[in-house]
């Protein structure tokens, strides 16, 4: 319920003027979103955290928002992402060195599954696999379809 500026005399919240007095009363504004994550919806906040290489950013703005706090489906896929980027981190700066330093397959190994790919090769197959794997979960997440990961879903479940 609205009260006229000048009178107090009770109007409604489209009337620009007063029917008592005539004065003019102070325009409302319509909601203003107060941040990023206000404008946005659930099924696109899901979206979003699966994009390749950058969408680690938007799963840490989506958990650390206030909007998001209760949505249980949203921070699942949040925290997926999240791990499956942690994924791709850990074989692109951890496991390929170590592989390419000196630790590599046995010989017998690459020549027998993957002969003309080397060490280099199967690393990067590899990491094209993860980058499928965000492309595919952008998809399945846009059809509001929570899928869980073999590995990295149950870390997510855990960390609801």
């Amino acid at each position: 319920m609205l009260y006229c500026s000048q009178c107090g005399n009770q109007v409604n919240e489209k009337d620009i003027y007063c029917t008592r007095c005539g004065a003019k009363q102070p325009v409302s504004m319509p909601f203003a979103p107060q941040s990023v994550s206000d404008t946005i919806s659930d099924r696109t906040a899901c979206v979003l955290c699966y994009i390749p290489f950058v969408g680690w950013v938007v799963a840490i703005i989506v958990l650390a928002s206030l909007r998001f706090r209760d949505q249980r489906v949203v921070r699942f896929h949040a925290f997926q992402a999240l791990y499956l980027f942690v994924a791709w981190l850990l074989l692109d700066w951890v496991i390929a060195p170590i592989m390419l330093v000196g630790l590599t397959l046995p010989m017998h190994f690459t020549r027998s599954v993957f002969p003309h790919l080397g060490v280099a090769g199967l690393v990067k197959l590899v990491e094209l696999c993860l980058i499928m794997v965000s492309v595919y979960m952008m998809v399945r997440a846009h059809d509001e379809e929570a899928l869980r990961l073999p590995v990295i879903g149950d870390l997510a479940e855990k960390s609801l």
